[in-house]
């Protein structure tokens, strides 16, 4: 048998005894432990709420409209070209 040779951390939390037991429960019907399932269900709605926060999802409608704007810019508007003047330090 293979150890991991990961580094690992404690973490404690004081749940409700019901709670736990639900837990324990659910983690016997998965065929885990206590600590594996609750890690492992931990990390799967970390990594959904991170994904929610951090990855823009785009309807097919928007995802071309995006593609054809980054393919074919627009011109830039007068005020635009004015502003990238004063940037540069061009005074007209």
């Amino acid at each position: 048998m293979r150890r991991s040779t990961a580094k690992t951390d404690r973490l404690e939390a004081r749940i409700p005894s019901d709670v736990k037991a639900t837990l324990v429960r659910a983690a016997s019907l998965r065929g885990q432990s206590l600590s594996d399932f609750v890690v492992s269900c931990a990390a799967d709605e970390a990594m959904r709420v991170i994904r929610e926060n951090e990855v823009l999802e785009l309807s097919e409608q928007d995802q071309v409209a995006f593609a054809e704007a980054l393919l074919n810019p627009p011109d830039p508007s007068p005020a635009l070209v004015r502003a990238a003047l004063r940037y540069r330090g061009d005074p007209h």
